[in-house]
């Protein structure tokens, strides 16, 4: 083996061995589709995830009966090549699969040509060591053990046992930058990111699941929202709108000027996207639960993960939500598809024969979540409910709530990690937002995209990021 390797080898042990690091814009987004079953299989395997040391992993998906997750192409190295990575807003280091891997997928049924990262093929890559300020802050201290020459390792081991590890690298990064109503320009900037040598269950299988690696915007340091927000080039607020009707959506960071956009405060200290459910309201009655049902104290709280495709509540709120929500249809009759999901004959209109149902948060901020949101079609006349019971419990033995993309499609959400908020407004996903350029005051208009010609096998439409540099936009 050549030193170079030896030096890689021993970066990945040291990964092995230490604790879970902290591992980690605007580019075309694809949705992968999935049976059922495979849906509640993703979900469950993100909800093992949520109880490991490590963040959720994001997708982004409205209909189960159509697609699964989102994953977006972005541009690494000089000259750039295209990587397609899962978005993930649970999770927070973006890495990708290198050319030392040797068990990692080379194929996927998506349509999509993977490529290994080398970086010894890009003119701007530089090893980042573990003595460096980056891999320090990483591991919460310096790492046992480093010498100057070793690379700062990074090890992810998920809660459904599949695991990545390798090294930290700086190279550029290629996005679209925000330069006009509407219009982009190619921008580049240097980001430190995960270049993965090992890869294991899930993600080391050449599948329809196989993607080149996963880019987080969760809330740590090691993020990319959070490396370019520290160099001024944006502002950690980030927004999303995603069209399960149309396809395709938007995705912006910087701030929202147009809709405006109530909020309610993050619970401080998670590593998600937690915040403070008060009550549930079905046809403007509110369930009468225990106090303590939805108790952030000692818990989690209530999560919201656009990459969860469903919605998970506690057993005693599902029971009392469901017998509320098929009141209005006493003779409906449920039937088990695909050995789990509750479903039913019906040949009207769903917005018409079904309540409507509000969940009302900190600060006034309430939900609402239309039955052509949580009712599904499977196919012909059958319908599924897509509200499903929790099997996943927080640290204090609490049922979790989790509130995946059955409730947060076709609304523009936004992560105010300035001021630690997060709101959502019903929207049409399919139109435009206004969002401010903080340096120069200029307002952008930022539209939504549907690509559907990138690839003649992607199954699904394209949701194009958009970053909106607030240091460097063109006046």
């Amino acid at each position: 083996m050549d030193p170079r390797g030896l030096v890689m080898l021993v970066a990945i042990l040291v990964a092995e061995i230490c604790c879970v690091a902290n591992g980690n814009l605007v580019f075309p987004v694809e949705r992968r589709k999935r049976s059922l079953s495979d849906i509640k299989a993703h979900d469950a395997r993100r909800q093992g995830r949520i109880l490991s040391a490590v963040d959720l992993n994001l997708g982004g998906n409205g209909l189960p009966t159509e697609t699964g997750l989102y994953y977006t192409k972005l541009g690494l190295g000089s000259p750039p090549k295209d990587y397609y990575v899962q978005v993930d807003t649970g999770s927070d280091i973006l890495w990708v699969n290198c050319v030392e891997c040797s068990k990692c997928p080379r194929k996927s049924d998506l349509g999509i040509d993977l490529t290994l990262y080398d970086p010894n093929s890009s003119k701007t890559a530089k090893l980042v060591s573990c003595d460096q300020e980056f891999c320090a802050a990483a591991y919460d201290g310096p790492m046992p053990g480093c010498k100057s020459e070793i690379p700062c390792p990074y090890s992810i081991t998920y809660g459904d046992g599949s695991a990545t590890s390798g090294y930290y690298v700086q190279d550029y990064l290629t996005y679209n930058r925000v330069n006009g109503n509407l219009r982009t320009t190619p921008q580049n900037s240097s980001i430190v990111f995960g270049c993965g040598a090992v890869q294991s269950g899930s993600l080391g299988s050449s599948s329809d699941q196989a993607l080149d690696g996963i880019i987080g915007f969760g809330q740590a340091n090691s993020s990319v929202l959070s490396q370019l927000a520290a160099s001024g080039k944006v502002k950690k607020i980030f927004s999303h709108c995603l069209d399960n009707i149309l396809g395709g959506g938007i995705f912006a960071i910087g701030e929202v000027v147009e809709p405006k956009v109530s909020t309610t405060p993050l619970v401080r200290k998670m590593a998600h996207y937690n915040v403070v459910l008060k009550s549930i309201e079905v046809d403007t009655d509110t369930l009468q639960l225990p106090s303590d049902i939805f108790d952030s104290e000692n818990g989690r709280g209530t999560v919201i993960d656009s990459g969860t495709t469903l919605a998970y509540l506690p057993g005693l709120v599902y029971d009392q939500l469901i017998l509320k929500v098929l009141a209005r249809q006493p003779g409906l009759k449920l039937y088990l598809v695909e050995q789990q999901f509750s479903c039913f004959q019906y040949a009207g209109n769903v917005d018409r024969g079904f309540p409507v149902v509000k969940l009302h948060f900190d600060d006034s901020l309430s939900l609402t979540v239309y039955p052509h949101d949580y009712l599904f079609q499977f196919r012909g006349g059958i319908w599924c409910i897509g509200w499903q019971k929790s099997v996943t419990q927080t640290k204090n033995g609490k049922d979790m709530t989790l509130l995946g993309d059955l409730v947060l499609s076709n609304k523009l959400v936004v992560y105010d990690l300035e001021n630690m908020a997060i709101g959502w407004t019903d929207y049409n996903c399919s139109s435009s937002i206004k969002v401010k350029d903080e340096a120069t005051g200029v307002v952008r208009t930022v539209g939504a995209h549907d690509i559907s010609s990138v690839s003649t096998c992607f199954i699904g439409r394209i949701l194009t990021f958009f970053l909106l540099l607030t240091a460097i936009l063109n006046n």
